[in-house]
Formats: C-alpha cells, structure tokens, sequence
C-alpha cells in the first residue's frame, strides 16, 4: 500500500447513507443525445464475448413506498402484451446491430416485477431473450426478481424450467407492521407460503432481501425478521438500507427523528445484521450482499461488470459499451413513468436502432467506474489488473480520495500493496465512500437533473 495511504488517527464525521452506487454513472446525469447514434456503429469494435444480457418489466402490483424505480402500479387490458411485443421489436433490432458472434455469459429479469407476467408471457419472454437474442438461458446464470404475491407455482415453475439459477424476493421486512409503515401491503403468512413455493420450484439460489431503518424498527424486531429469513437457509440476503427519496410515498411522509438520528440508528441495524449473519455461516460480498458460506456457485465468472458489455432490454433498461452508456429516458412520477411505456410501446422496429439517452465514458470516467465497482466488494480492487487496463495506477490517478479515505480508516492496511480493499468500517460506509468517488461533470449533470 502506498505510504500515503496510510490511516490517520482521527477523521471527520462523514454521513454514512448518500446514495446507493449500483451503477455508475447514474441515470440523472444521461442526458438527450441529439445525434441519437446508431447501434450498429456502437457496438461495431466491441468485445462481444462476455456480454451481459438484462430484460426490464416495468409492472408492480403494488408500489413500495420507499421505491423509485421505474415501474409503474399494474397494467391496463393488453399493455403487458403490447409491452411484450415492443420488446420483440426492440430485440429484433438490437440484435441485428450487435450482429453475429455475441455470447452472453449472464442473464437478468428485473423491473419492476418481472413475475407480474403471467406464467404464458413468462415462456414469451424467455422466448425474446433466447430466441431473439441468442441467449441460452439453461447454460448462464439467470436471475429473476418476485415479489410474495406473484410467486406463484405456475410462474416459478416456468421459471425453473427455463433455467433460472437465482430468484430474488422483495421481502423487506417479516414483522407485518412495519411492511405497513413502508408501505408494503403483505402478510408475514404470504411471505412464508412463497418462500415454501419457491424451494419447491427447486431454483438453486434463493435471495431475500431486507430492510433496516424503517420507521419503529428495533434491534430486536430486525433481529426477528433476520431469523425468519434465515430460517430458509437463502444462499443470499441482501441487507439494504432505508432511503427516502423524492417523489416515493415515503418522501411524501414527515420524518419521526432527525437525520442524525436516523443515520445512527440505521449504521447500528447495520452492523447488528452483519455480524448476526456472519457468526451464522455467511460471507460479506459487499455492503448489502451476504452469500451463505456453502451455497453453489452462481456462475457467470467469465463476466466481469468492470470491463465488459451489457445489452438491456425494455424501457426501464440500460446499456453499456465501453465508450457509451445509453437508455430511454428515466422518470419515478407515475405519471410520466406511464408516459415513457406508452411511448416505448407504440415504437416501430427501426426506432429502437439508436441511443437516446446516455453518457460517454471518457478515460477518466472509465477509471472512475472501474475503481467503485472493484472497490465496492469486499474483494477489493486488484490493482494489476487496473494498471493493465488503463497503464496508470489508483493510486495516482486518485491520490486525494483515497487519502481521504485512509485518514478515515475506510481502508484495510493489511490488504498489501496488489490490492485496494476496504476495511469493515469502509464497508458499512459504502453509501458515503461511493459518491466522493463522482467526477465533477457527473455531480454537476445529477445537480441539474430535475425530477420527474
């Protein structure tokens, strides 16, 4: 590790929870490509070996009231078919400009609520990702995301039959009052029932997730709904923390305690639920994901987010070559959420031929993301492979952030100097860490973006 990095004995207080970092950059800092670039001229000098293939359903049955996803409540008579239809369309296209030779090592469903499909469009839509974009679902890992309610034995069996590998459930919380207070409508006894479903689907990895800083929630109530959850002995549990964002119920709502307190009372669930899981026979991947020790592999090593592609799908989806980063455009008001689908799906087939909204990835962006995704893991970033890359060095390329970061004790001195790895504490401060990591241009483009 280089001298500079080594950690200080004191450190300003820094808010743990600013923003999850799932993708960089975000979304809010795409903007309008006026010259909407083609597809075929994107992809045309790509590696196309290891591609990522990832199909966005943008229905709930109901919308959390901590969600900002790009979803929207349920589906008028014929929109998930007309949906399903656009994303033929969309399908047809991109393949045609991707051409020959594309290999996709993994698979996604997500949304949205991909099992908001009934079990026929489910075949259909693993139909679009096979047959239209040459994906062989039963030799790469497949994950789908569910909720309780449309976990249903006719679509998990679809799913299973399919080659699903991994199902995720939107648990959040077992303790059925708080599922109330984030405005989640389910019953402890409806989540229990799709859980017992879903193991006898047979699909080999199980992920619940669940939600700590919810109004009321105590460590002891956390503690009850981690055991329930444990109780299925899942492969993975991801333990996300609240947010309360704009134009979500919840950000319609007045805050019971102030956001000192709330981030205090969130850091501590935290680290109650990593170390509960932890003296259970779990790993920590990452912040929020926790893989039980002796669970199976997933797959999909030969893909590796930093470096290789991703063809999304759907309104909601995004894509990613190695200079470009490109969508449709984003929206959390259901109003204008309903306005995007429907413009999605009265689309022609030579529509969904360019980019129309995106972000270039310039060199320094292209470090910027490298370094969070490695980071991130607890894994940490193996810095040979970034030199090899980009023929610079971490270290040098971002000498004040990770300064910062060391005085802080948010890196792991024993890690050696051929890897850059967080230390616990930068762990549980991920949702800080990430964010000082944004260039300028993109905190600018995120400042200016105006919700809607």
């Amino acid at each position: 590790m280089n001298t500079a990095l080594t950690p200080a004995t004191s450190a300003p207080a820094v808010r743990p929870y600013q923003s999850y970092v799932y993708a960089y950059p975000h979304k809010t800092a795409y903007h309008a490509l006026t010259d909407r670039p083609a597809l075929r001229a994107l992809w045309a000098d790509e590696p196309k070996d290891a591609l990522s293939l990832y199909l966005h359903i943008p229905f709930c049955e109901v919308r959390c009231g901590f969600c900002n996803l790009f979803t929207r409540i349920g589906a008028p008579d014929g929109l998930t078919s007309a949906y399903l239809d656009a994303l033929e369309r969309q399908a047809d296209a991109v393949s045609e400009a991707i051409g020959d030779g594309a290999r996709f090592a993994a698979a996604a469903f997500g949304g949205g609520t991909p099992t908001f499909l009934e079990a026929a469009e489910l075949e259909r839509l693993c139909d679009i990702a096979e047959q239209r974009m040459g994906a062989d679902l039963a030799a790469v890992p497949l994950s789908v995301e569910a909720s309780p309610a449309t976990a249903t034995a006719d679509r998990l069996a679809v799913l299973a039959a399919r080659g699903t590998t991994r199902l995720s459930l939107g648990v959040q919380s077992f303790v059925d009052a708080e599922a109330r207070s984030a405005v989640r409508p389910q019953r402890r006894a409806d989540v229990e029932a799709a859980l017992a479903r879903i193991r006898e689907a047979g699909i080999p990895v199980l992920n619940i997730d669940l939600i700590y800083g919810i109004d009321g929630q105590t460590g002891h109530s956390w503690l009850r709904s981690l055991d329930a959850a444990l109780a299925w002995r899942p492969e993975e549990l991801y333990l996300y923390p609240l947010y309360v964002r704009p134009l979500t119920g919840l950000g319609r709502k007045g805050a019971a305690e102030s956001e000192a307190e709330w981030d205090a009372r969130r850091l501590r669930l935290y680290r109650l639920g990593r170390d509960h899981l932890l003296g259970r026979g779990y790993e920590q991947i990452s912040m929020r994901m926790f893989r039980r020790a002796d669970a199976p592999a997933t797959g999909g090593e030969d893909h590796a987010c930093q470096t290789d592609g991703m063809i999304g799908l759907g309104c909601g989806a995004r894509s990613y070559t190695s200079g470009l980063h490109y969508s449709f455009d984003y929206a959390v008001d259901m109003r204008e959420i309903r306005g995007i689908i429907d413009d999605y799906v009265s689309r022609p087939t030579a529509d969904f031929a360019r980019a129309e909204h995106g972000r270039a990835i310039t060199g320094d962006e292209a470090r910027r993301r490298h370094l969070l995704q490695s980071v991130l893991q607890a894994e940490g970033l193996d810095v040979a492979a970034y030199r090899a890359r980009f023929a610079t060095d971490p270290a040098g390329d971002f000498p004040e952030e990770l300064a910062r970061f060391a005085a802080r004790g948010w890196l792991d001195p024993a890690a050696g100097p051929g890897r850059l790895r967080l230390s616990a504490e930068g762990l549980a401060h991920s949702d800080a860490l990430g964010p000082e990591l944004f260039s300028p241009a993109v905190r600018a483009a995120m400042a200016a973006y105006e919700a809607k």
